[in-house]
């Protein structure tokens, strides 16, 4: 993880929750470089709920699941306004807080706080669910394996048992980072080996037990790559929604079936434009509930012709400030591609 405090010893509340959740659904060495140019930015929530929210958008664009930056930048503008600065030491003061769910809020309570509670990730889940045997699959099998979990804490000792809340569940999480791993366990390293029901089965690596997962349809759009000399045209997504608040080229909609003719129909008003040229291939991304594939069209025009409402032009050798989800990196760079 990209924070790690010593054992018994409190970590900073900014630190943890800013390492969860860009932890959500991105690994380790992802997060890493992230996590550290943020804490060089905004050593701490204060100076994080006082910047603006395009800036937050552009120092996570690559990351993706731009959700997770809009809940960041909302969740710190709330302790700002209404903790003087500070996050609430409970689970439950924690919940109330935008992005923070059930299990951010028990890794910052445990990890900063010292609150007996038992945050359980994808590894902790991994864990029980092997030492457990626990036969109900994911996603149902939550509350069985948070029930499991929580009796890993320990009894409780006079004096000691806040201390060390947060030492149990980061054990388990590098436990089943490094040992108790998806394929391949090193099962004769682990220490709860002897006690470990899918162990003693020998099919340990078939759990978590998980539903078979949906995929959905293939939806298919255009992009449109205008540039203006050493200019691009761009244009910010609406704020709710799929990339809310990121910055894009112009596009169609995205539909399971789009034809040529329908995606032009929807190509960028720009005077000068007679001809879109088609680039060869397409570019193809994946998101959590779809996959898309997407035309790219391109036009160059003459200089001073003005962007359409609603967009803008910006140089292209100051792209790497701007909030480009992968997607739009993807497209812009087969679009100026020779």
């Amino acid at each position: 993880m990209p924070w790690r405090p010593l054992s018994g010893e409190r970590a900073d509340p900014y630190r943890v929750w800013l390492s969860e959740i860009m932890l959500q659904q991105t690994g380790v060495k992802t997060v890493g470089p992230y996590f550290e140019k943020f804490v060089a930015r905004w050593p701490d929530v204060d100076a994080l709920g006082r910047a603006s929210l395009d800036d937050v958008l552009r120092m996570w664009a690559g990351l993706g699941y731009y959700s997770r930056a809009r809940n960041l930048h909302a969740c710190a503008v709330a302790v700002r306004r209404d903790h003087g600065g500070a996050f609430p030491d409970t689970e439950q003061g924690l919940r109330t807080l935008p992005g923070i769910g059930r299990y951010t809020a028990a890794a910052i309570a445990a990890i900063a706080f010292g609150r007996r509670t038992m945050p359980v990730d994808g590894n902790i889940e991994r864990v029980v669910s092997r030492l457990f045997a626990v036969e109900e699959p994911l996603p149902q099998a939550k509350p069985l394996i948070q029930q499991f979990a929580s009796t890993l804490l320990g009894a409780s000792r006079a004096g000691d048992v806040e201390s060390r809340a947060g030492d149990s569940a980061q054990a388990l999480m590098d436990l089943g980072s490094s040992i108790c791993t998806p394929k391949k366990p090193a099962c004769v390293l682990c220490p709860l080996n002897e006690d470990c029901l899918a162990r003693a089965r020998g099919d340990q690596e078939t759990f978590p037990r998980k539903l078979a997962k949906k995929t959905g349809a293939l939806r298919r759009g255009a992009a449109f790559v205008v540039t203006r000399g050493e200019e691009l045209l761009v244009r910010t997504r609406s704020e709710k929604g799929l990339l809310g608040g990121m910055t894009e080229v112009p596009g169609s909609d995205w539909r399971t079936a789009l034809h040529d003719k329908a995606a032009l129909k929807q190509a960028p008003a720009l005077k000068g434009v007679t001809r879109w040229h088609r680039k060869t291939g397409v570019v193809t991304h994946v998101f959590t509930h779809f996959p898309l594939e997407l035309v790219v069209y391109t036009a160059s025009i003459a200089a001073r012709t003005r962007a359409p409402e609603g967009m803008r032009w910006v140089p292209i050798a100051t792209l790497g400030g701007e909030a480009l989800p992968n997607l739009m990196r993807k497209v812009i760079a087969h679009g100026l591609g020779k």
